[in-house]
């Protein structure tokens, strides 16, 4: 049986809905217009590459230990209300939909900052959603992170309320994997209670690696992991890291796995960027197979989504770590595997105003359910 905690969702208002996230690999904003009726139905969806300036800035303040503007912030908050608002008008009008007929635009934005823990924890998600409301005319949800932070729990990940709404199954015990910037799973126990959590890197590490030595913002296909051999003593210390020891519920983001961590432990290696890039990749499928064993170890089927989909030598990893489960895309349970977080958000700006929880405590750590967003009104 699905856990009780989402048995009401997928109902409610009908009508459209359209996603927006720029997710931690920040390759661009995925757009999802969505009807919900209940199933999601995919209208429309697209990617629109970030300018390179906003990149360049979103990865130099995101990963920056001190020294950071708050100047710089501001603009570059209202820039990419700016550019979401862009993205969304344009898969409107490619998709031939009058902003009239979208009920609400759910915006995750783009993460700059992500600290759930501490003695003031916080979570920063950079896209003006009042800029975005003002150009498309259309009310806009966002800031959906912030008030589970402020219940006690990590704000993340949210997505698997959307996978135990739409991919549950109660014959199998299953788990959606999203291998973005940051992995994360959603574990779908054919009976008992959805669970979720960050399990370290998906793609951030190798996205970082390859623009250094190569000036590609991703590994297309794995190609240069696959020119590489994986060294098992780098494997080993960046498997010796604390975070990933840690149990669920966590989360974790760019400033906890990035450029500068990386460096740290490849000090005074002679190692080729080939062979850099194929540690990397393995890394990225050992936590995640580590996790999935050491929370469901009676997985038979892990669905895949985000980027890391289309990277075969990473599935081919994931595949060796994890012998007897059936790896596969989640295209082959109806979802389209580039575009389920920013349906996601859809979703969850349409609970938002339905007045229904979008976290779920068993994931986040929150101290209970709880109505996510704030609501950004269209018109006057």
């Amino acid at each position: 049986m699905p856990d009780p905690t989402v048995a009401s969702a997928g109902t409610g208002d009908s009508g459209l809905f359209l996603g927006l996230i720029s997710g931690t690999s920040v390759d661009g904003i995925d757009a999802a217009l969505v009807r919900f009726s209940p199933a999601p139905e995919l209208i429309a969806a697209r990617t629109y590459p970030l300018d390179d300036s906003l990149v360049e800035q979103v990865l130099r303040l995101s990963q920056a230990r001190s020294d950071v503007l708050l100047d710089d912030v501001g603009r570059l908050d209202t820039a990419l209300g700016e550019a979401l608002a862009s993205a969304a008008t344009r898969l409107l009008s490619d998709g031939g939909v009058a902003a009239a007929d979208v009920t609400a635009i759910g915006s995750h934005g783009q993460t700059l900052r992500h600290q759930p823990e501490g003695a003031f924890p916080f979570t920063m998600q950079l896209g003006d959603a009042s800029v975005i409301a003002e150009r498309c005319g259309i009310t806009t949800v966002a800031d959906f992170r912030r008030r589970d932070v402020a219940a006690g729990g990590h704000g993340a990940p949210l997505v698997p309320a959307f996978h135990a709404a739409t991919l549950s199954d109660p014959r199998e015990n299953r788990a959606i994997l999203n291998i973005g910037g940051i992995a994360n799973l959603t574990l779908l126990p054919a009976v008992g209670t959805v669970r979720g959590f960050d399990t370290g890197p998906g793609n951030g590490l190798m996205d970082a690696w390859i623009l250094r030595h190569q000036g590609q913002r991703y590994d297309p296909g794995g190609s240069l992991a696959a020119q590489g051999r994986a060294d098992q003593g780098l494997l080993q210390s960046l498997l010796a890291d604390p975070w990933l020891s840690l149990p669920p519920p966590k989360s974790t983001g760019r400033d906890q796995f990035h450029i500068e961590w990386l460096d740290a432990r490849l000090a005074g290696s002679a190692l080729s960027p080939a062979d850099v890039q194929a540690t990397l990749n393995l890394f990225t499928a050992r936590t995640i197979a580590d996790a999935l064993r050491s929370n469901q170890a009676d997985c038979t089927r892990v669905l895949v989504c985000g980027g890391g989909v289309h990277n075969p030598v990473l599935l081919r990893n994931l595949a060796e770590q994890l012998p007897g489960v059936s790896v596969e895309s989640t295209a082959a349970h109806g979802l389209d595997p580039d575009f389920v977080e920013a349906m996601a958000f859809a979703w969850l700006a349409r609970e938002t105003l339905g007045g229904r929880p979008g976290n779920l405590p068993a994931v986040t750590g929150a101290r209970g359910l709880r109505v996510l967003g704030c609501i950004h009104h269209a018109g006057n």
